[in-house]
């Protein structure tokens, strides 16, 4: 039994497959612009909702798209915050890593 053990795995050695470096590769973020804008409308329910730009445009944003520390349930319309705006053509204007432009309306 042992010789057939050795010769599957000399078989499997001579494949060439290639071998894993070992690290494992993270989704790369989004780059957006920076821009500043405030709250506009927030959606409870869907967990979503709309930035007002300073020219009058409204991005939509999501929970997920919120920075660590940045509670959704905390944010009121009206609140002032920076973001990364991201421009697609498929879906539209999107806001990611949204937190306060002050620290000090953080609750």
């Amino acid at each position: 039994m042992s010789r057939q053990r050795m010769s599957a795995s000399t078989s499997i050695r001579t494949m060439k497959t290639p071998l894993r470096s070992g690290k494992i590769a993270l989704p790369k973020a989004p780059a957006g612009t920076p821009a500043t804008g405030s709250i506009a409308q927030l959606r409870f329910g869907q967990s979503d909702g709309f930035i007002r730009l300073t020219d009058g445009r409204e991005v939509y944003f999501h929970r997920a798209d919120l920075r660590d520390g940045t509670a959704f349930n905390a944010l009121n319309p009206g609140d002032a915050v920076m973001f990364d705006l991201i421009e697609d053509d498929v879906s539209g204007a999107r806001a990611v890593r949204v937190t306060w432009r002050t620290r000090s309306r953080r609750r």
